[in-house]
Protein backbone atom coordinates (compact mmCIF):
# COMPACT_ATOMS: atom_id res chain seq x y z
CA UNK A 1 0.00 0.00 0.00
CA UNK A 2 1.51 3.73 -1.01
CA UNK A 3 1.91 5.93 2.24
CA UNK A 4 0.43 9.08 2.70
CA UNK A 5 3.52 10.85 1.31
CA UNK A 6 3.66 9.57 -1.59
CA UNK A 7 0.00 9.59 -2.10
CA UNK A 8 0.36 13.90 -1.52
CA UNK A 9 3.10 13.30 -4.40
CA UNK A 10 1.07 11.86 -6.80
CA UNK A 11 -1.89 14.10 -6.48
CA UNK A 12 0.49 17.32 -7.01
CA UNK A 13 3.04 15.79 -10.11
CA UNK A 14 4.78 18.84 -9.40
CA UNK A 15 6.39 17.99 -6.39
CA UNK A 16 7.41 15.09 -7.36
CA UNK A 17 11.58 15.02 -7.88
CA UNK A 18 13.54 13.76 -10.14
CA UNK A 19 15.24 10.57 -8.84
CA UNK A 20 19.25 11.10 -8.42
CA UNK A 21 20.56 8.05 -10.30
CA UNK A 22 23.90 9.77 -11.06
CA UNK A 23 26.97 8.55 -8.97
CA UNK A 24 29.59 10.77 -9.58
CA UNK A 25 32.17 11.14 -12.73
CA UNK A 26 35.79 11.07 -13.40
CA UNK A 27 37.61 13.51 -15.66
CA UNK A 28 39.53 12.25 -18.47
CA UNK A 29 41.81 14.88 -18.04
CA UNK A 30 40.66 16.04 -21.10
CA UNK A 31 38.23 18.80 -20.95
CA UNK A 32 36.91 18.65 -24.65
CA UNK A 33 36.66 14.82 -24.10
CA UNK A 34 34.35 15.13 -21.36
CA UNK A 35 32.27 17.82 -22.32
CA UNK A 36 31.07 15.33 -25.41
CA UNK A 37 31.01 12.22 -23.18
CA UNK A 38 28.72 14.43 -20.39
CA UNK A 39 27.74 17.78 -21.38
CA UNK A 40 30.04 19.12 -18.63
CA UNK A 41 33.63 20.08 -18.73
CA UNK A 42 34.50 18.89 -15.06
CA UNK A 43 32.37 15.59 -15.76
CA UNK A 44 34.45 12.73 -17.50
CA UNK A 45 33.86 8.90 -16.92
CA UNK A 46 31.11 7.45 -15.38
CA UNK A 47 31.18 5.63 -11.74
CA UNK A 48 28.60 2.16 -11.57
CA UNK A 49 29.30 1.81 -15.34
CA UNK A 50 31.06 0.67 -18.27
CA UNK A 51 33.55 2.76 -20.36
CA UNK A 52 35.29 1.27 -23.39
CA UNK A 53 38.45 2.72 -24.96
CA UNK A 54 39.04 1.16 -28.58
CA UNK A 55 41.12 1.95 -31.80
CA UNK A 56 43.62 0.75 -33.47
CA UNK A 57 47.12 0.39 -32.27
CA UNK A 58 49.23 3.39 -31.48
CA UNK A 59 46.52 5.70 -31.11
CA UNK A 60 46.74 6.50 -27.19
CA UNK A 61 44.69 4.56 -25.61
CA UNK A 62 46.38 3.35 -22.64
CA UNK A 63 47.29 6.87 -22.25
CA UNK A 64 43.91 7.70 -21.96
CA UNK A 65 43.64 4.95 -19.35
CA UNK A 66 46.79 6.32 -17.66
CA UNK A 67 45.40 10.06 -17.17
CA UNK A 68 41.56 8.69 -15.73
CA UNK A 69 43.49 7.14 -12.97
CA UNK A 70 45.82 9.99 -12.55
CA UNK A 71 42.14 12.15 -12.29
CA UNK A 72 41.15 9.51 -10.15
CA UNK A 73 43.87 9.76 -7.75
CA UNK A 74 43.66 13.68 -7.32
CA UNK A 75 39.90 13.18 -5.97
CA UNK A 76 40.88 10.46 -3.66
CA UNK A 77 39.46 7.26 -4.98
CA UNK A 78 40.96 4.06 -5.09
CA UNK A 79 42.48 2.95 -8.41
CA UNK A 80 43.58 -0.60 -9.60
CA UNK A 81 45.43 -1.43 -13.18
CA UNK A 82 45.08 -4.58 -14.28
CA UNK A 83 48.27 -5.48 -16.81
CA UNK A 84 47.20 -7.92 -18.89
CA UNK A 85 49.89 -6.71 -21.71
CA UNK A 86 52.64 -6.30 -19.30
CA UNK A 87 53.43 -2.87 -20.73
CA UNK A 88 53.11 -1.01 -17.02
CA UNK A 89 55.89 1.06 -16.57
CA UNK A 90 56.30 3.02 -13.16
CA UNK A 91 58.68 5.39 -14.22
CA UNK A 92 56.78 6.28 -17.32
CA UNK A 93 53.55 6.35 -14.98
CA UNK A 94 55.32 8.28 -12.03
CA UNK A 95 56.40 11.28 -14.92
CA UNK A 96 52.51 11.18 -16.07
CA UNK A 97 50.93 11.85 -12.64
CA UNK A 98 50.43 8.68 -11.49
CA UNK A 99 51.24 7.39 -7.67
CA UNK A 100 52.02 4.19 -8.20
CA UNK A 101 51.93 3.66 -4.10
CA UNK A 102 48.18 4.79 -4.85
CA UNK A 103 47.73 1.99 -7.00
CA UNK A 104 46.63 -1.78 -7.18
CA UNK A 105 48.48 -3.66 -9.45
CA UNK A 106 48.01 -7.34 -11.15
CA UNK A 107 48.44 -9.05 -14.21
CA UNK A 108 45.68 -11.12 -14.98
CA UNK A 109 46.29 -14.40 -17.39
CA UNK A 110 42.91 -15.46 -18.23
CA UNK A 111 39.71 -13.54 -18.65
CA UNK A 112 38.24 -15.40 -15.79
CA UNK A 113 41.16 -14.58 -13.63
CA UNK A 114 40.59 -11.30 -14.72
CA UNK A 115 37.10 -10.81 -13.38
CA UNK A 116 37.77 -12.94 -10.00
CA UNK A 117 40.27 -10.16 -9.81
CA UNK A 118 38.14 -7.23 -9.90
CA UNK A 119 35.42 -9.04 -7.43
CA UNK A 120 38.20 -10.35 -4.64
CA UNK A 121 39.65 -6.35 -5.33
CA UNK A 122 35.94 -4.73 -4.97
CA UNK A 123 35.04 -6.73 -1.76
CA UNK A 124 38.50 -6.45 -0.28
CA UNK A 125 37.81 -2.51 -0.07
CA UNK A 126 34.44 -2.47 0.50
CA UNK A 127 35.36 -4.52 4.17
CA UNK A 128 36.83 -1.34 5.05
CA UNK A 129 35.35 1.49 3.18
CA UNK A 130 32.23 1.50 2.34
CA UNK A 131 31.83 4.21 0.34
CA UNK A 132 35.08 5.95 -1.90
CA UNK A 133 34.73 5.46 -5.29
CA UNK A 134 36.63 2.51 -7.04
CA UNK A 135 38.31 2.95 -11.06
CA UNK A 136 39.66 0.15 -12.28
CA UNK A 137 41.41 -0.15 -15.32
CA UNK A 138 41.99 -3.48 -18.01
CA UNK A 139 44.19 -2.99 -20.70
CA UNK A 140 43.67 -4.80 -22.44
CA UNK A 141 40.49 -7.00 -23.33
CA UNK A 142 41.81 -8.46 -26.77
CA UNK A 143 44.95 -9.91 -25.11
CA UNK A 144 43.06 -11.85 -22.43
CA UNK A 145 42.51 -15.72 -23.54
CA UNK A 146 40.04 -17.52 -21.70
CA UNK A 147 41.35 -20.74 -19.52
CA UNK A 148 39.98 -23.22 -21.77
CA UNK A 149 42.49 -21.19 -24.69
CA UNK A 150 45.18 -21.04 -22.68
CA UNK A 151 45.09 -24.66 -21.79
CA UNK A 152 45.31 -25.99 -24.83
CA UNK A 153 48.23 -28.40 -25.97
CA UNK A 154 50.37 -27.35 -29.20
CA UNK A 155 47.87 -24.03 -29.93
CA UNK A 156 45.24 -25.90 -31.13
CA UNK A 157 42.50 -23.68 -32.64
CA UNK A 158 39.13 -24.10 -34.07
CA UNK A 159 36.07 -22.28 -35.56
CA UNK A 160 34.34 -22.45 -31.91
CA UNK A 161 37.02 -20.94 -30.00
CA UNK A 162 35.67 -17.62 -31.12
CA UNK A 163 32.35 -18.32 -29.98
CA UNK A 164 33.58 -20.06 -26.60
CA UNK A 165 35.67 -16.34 -25.98
CA UNK A 166 32.38 -14.28 -26.46
CA UNK A 167 30.39 -16.47 -24.41
CA UNK A 168 32.80 -16.21 -21.30
CA UNK A 169 33.22 -12.67 -21.93
CA UNK A 170 29.71 -12.41 -22.02
CA UNK A 171 29.17 -14.16 -18.92
CA UNK A 172 31.87 -12.41 -16.99
CA UNK A 173 30.20 -8.85 -17.90
CA UNK A 174 26.75 -9.78 -17.04
CA UNK A 175 28.29 -10.75 -13.66
CA UNK A 176 30.01 -7.77 -12.86
CA UNK A 177 27.99 -5.62 -14.56
CA UNK A 178 25.28 -5.17 -11.50
CA UNK A 179 28.19 -5.07 -9.00
CA UNK A 180 29.87 -1.96 -10.23
CA UNK A 181 26.66 0.10 -9.71
CA UNK A 182 26.28 -1.07 -6.01
CA UNK A 183 29.53 -1.00 -5.13
CA UNK A 184 30.40 2.65 -7.05
CA UNK A 185 32.96 1.49 -9.18
CA UNK A 186 34.20 2.74 -12.55
CA UNK A 187 35.64 -0.30 -15.05
CA UNK A 188 37.47 1.24 -17.98
CA UNK A 189 38.00 -1.65 -20.74
CA UNK A 190 40.70 -1.26 -23.09
CA UNK A 191 40.23 -2.89 -26.66
CA UNK A 192 41.64 -3.19 -29.77
CA UNK A 193 39.94 -2.88 -33.59
CA UNK A 194 40.18 -5.86 -36.02
CA UNK A 195 39.24 -6.22 -39.65
CA UNK A 196 36.53 -8.95 -40.45
CA UNK A 197 37.63 -11.48 -43.37
CA UNK A 198 36.30 -11.94 -46.58
CA UNK A 199 33.84 -8.19 -45.98
CA UNK A 200 33.79 -6.32 -48.84
CA UNK A 201 30.32 -4.49 -48.42
CA UNK A 202 29.72 -2.53 -45.24
CA UNK A 203 31.81 -1.83 -42.04
CA UNK A 204 34.84 -4.70 -41.72
CA UNK A 205 35.58 -2.99 -38.51
CA UNK A 206 34.76 -5.46 -34.87
CA UNK A 207 36.33 -5.03 -31.62
CA UNK A 208 39.26 -7.82 -30.83
CA UNK A 209 37.28 -9.50 -27.73
CA UNK A 210 33.88 -9.07 -26.26
CA UNK A 211 31.46 -10.09 -28.91
CA UNK A 212 28.56 -8.29 -29.46
CA UNK A 213 27.47 -8.74 -25.69
CA UNK A 214 29.80 -6.08 -24.85
CA UNK A 215 28.50 -3.46 -26.68
CA UNK A 216 25.14 -4.13 -24.42
CA UNK A 217 27.07 -3.31 -21.05
CA UNK A 218 28.92 -0.22 -22.13
CA UNK A 219 27.55 3.23 -21.03
CA UNK A 220 30.21 4.84 -22.78
CA UNK A 221 32.17 3.79 -25.80
CA UNK A 222 34.69 5.63 -26.79
CA UNK A 223 36.65 5.13 -30.49
CA UNK A 224 40.09 6.46 -30.79
CA UNK A 225 41.77 7.60 -34.37
CA UNK A 226 45.12 8.92 -34.72
CA UNK A 227 45.56 11.42 -36.97
CA UNK A 228 49.53 12.88 -37.15
CA UNK A 229 52.26 12.15 -35.36
CA UNK A 230 54.23 15.34 -33.57
CA UNK A 231 57.33 15.93 -33.47
CA UNK A 232 59.98 18.34 -31.50
CA UNK A 233 62.60 20.93 -33.12
CA UNK A 234 65.03 17.83 -33.27
CA UNK A 235 62.90 15.70 -35.33
CA UNK A 236 61.94 13.24 -32.71
CA UNK A 237 58.57 11.70 -32.15
CA UNK A 238 57.05 13.57 -29.05
CA UNK A 239 52.94 12.59 -29.31
CA UNK A 240 50.28 12.09 -31.71
CA UNK A 241 47.25 14.41 -32.28
CA UNK A 242 43.83 12.81 -33.25
CA UNK A 243 40.17 12.11 -33.10
CA UNK A 244 37.76 10.26 -30.50
CA UNK A 245 34.16 9.51 -30.87
CA UNK A 246 31.87 8.60 -28.27
CA UNK A 247 29.90 5.74 -30.23
CA UNK A 248 27.76 5.29 -27.11
CA UNK A 249 26.57 7.42 -24.46
CA UNK A 250 23.89 6.80 -21.91
CA UNK A 251 24.58 10.35 -20.32
CA UNK A 252 24.43 12.95 -23.47
CA UNK A 253 24.25 12.67 -27.45
CA UNK A 254 26.35 9.82 -28.51
CA UNK A 255 28.34 10.68 -31.87
CA UNK A 256 30.09 13.48 -31.02
CA UNK A 257 33.86 13.95 -31.76
CA UNK A 258 36.59 15.85 -30.61
CA UNK A 259 40.12 16.21 -30.65
CA UNK A 260 42.91 15.48 -28.60
CA UNK A 261 46.55 15.98 -28.19
CA UNK A 262 49.18 13.05 -26.15
CA UNK A 263 52.72 13.88 -25.55
CA UNK A 264 54.15 11.18 -24.82
CA UNK A 265 56.27 12.77 -21.40
CA UNK A 266 53.64 14.80 -20.33
CA UNK A 267 50.12 13.06 -21.07
CA UNK A 268 47.02 14.03 -22.29
CA UNK A 269 46.56 17.85 -23.28
CA UNK A 270 43.92 19.35 -20.78
CA UNK A 271 43.05 22.07 -23.35
CA UNK A 272 43.48 20.65 -26.45
CA UNK A 273 39.80 20.54 -28.54
CA UNK A 274 38.51 23.06 -26.64
CA UNK A 275 38.42 25.37 -29.43
CA UNK A 276 36.37 23.94 -31.80
CA UNK A 277 33.75 23.47 -28.84
CA UNK A 278 33.70 27.67 -28.12
CA UNK A 279 33.72 27.65 -32.10
CA UNK A 280 30.26 25.32 -31.90
CA UNK A 281 29.10 26.97 -28.91
CA UNK A 282 29.18 30.76 -31.04
CA UNK A 283 31.52 32.16 -28.01
CA UNK A 284 34.34 32.81 -30.49
CA UNK A 285 33.83 33.26 -34.13
CA UNK A 286 36.44 32.02 -36.54
CA UNK A 287 36.84 32.49 -40.27
CA UNK A 288 37.34 31.12 -43.41
CA UNK A 289 41.08 31.76 -43.02
CA UNK A 290 41.37 29.83 -39.51
CA UNK A 291 41.31 33.82 -37.92
CA UNK A 292 39.21 33.70 -34.51
CA UNK A 293 38.41 36.71 -32.13
CA UNK A 294 36.69 36.54 -28.56
CA UNK A 295 35.62 40.49 -27.49
CA UNK A 296 38.74 42.86 -28.45
CA UNK A 297 41.32 39.56 -28.42
CA UNK A 298 42.14 38.71 -32.17
CA UNK A 299 44.23 35.04 -32.42
CA UNK A 300 44.98 32.10 -34.23
CA UNK A 301 44.28 28.05 -32.58
CA UNK A 302 48.03 28.18 -32.25
CA UNK A 303 47.34 30.84 -29.64
CA UNK A 304 44.29 29.61 -27.65
CA UNK A 305 45.79 27.74 -25.16
CA UNK A 306 48.57 30.57 -24.63
CA UNK A 307 45.80 32.57 -24.41
CA UNK A 308 44.52 30.40 -21.85
CA UNK A 309 47.12 30.72 -19.24
CA UNK A 310 47.38 34.54 -19.31
CA UNK A 311 45.52 35.78 -16.77
CA UNK A 312 46.57 39.50 -17.76
CA UNK A 313 44.10 38.75 -20.90
CA UNK A 314 40.25 39.90 -19.98
CA UNK A 315 38.55 38.68 -23.21
CA UNK A 316 39.39 35.19 -21.83
CA UNK A 317 37.99 35.46 -18.33
CA UNK A 318 34.81 34.01 -19.82
CA UNK A 319 36.68 31.04 -21.07
CA UNK A 320 38.45 30.03 -17.59
CA UNK A 321 35.40 30.43 -15.99
CA UNK A 322 33.38 27.98 -18.60
CA UNK A 323 36.45 25.72 -17.26
CA UNK A 324 36.85 26.26 -14.32
CA UNK A 325 40.06 27.63 -14.28
CA UNK A 326 40.41 30.70 -12.41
Amino acid sequence: MLNKEILEKLKNPQTLEKADTSLGFVSTGCLALNKIITGSYEDGIPIGAITQLCGDSSTGKTLFLTSILIEAQKKGYFTKLLDAENAYNEDFAKMLGLDPKQLLYSAPESLEDAFADIESTIEAIREHDSDTPIVIGIDSLAVLGTRKELNTENYEHTPADGAQRAMVTGMCFRRINPILRKQKVALVVINQIRSKIGIIYGNPETTAAGGRSLEYYLGVNLKTFRREKLKNDNDSPKGIRGEIECTKNKYSIPYKKCEFELIFNQGLSKFHGLLDEFVAEGLISKSANGRCQLGETKFTAKDFINLIYDKNNQDFDIIRGRIGFN
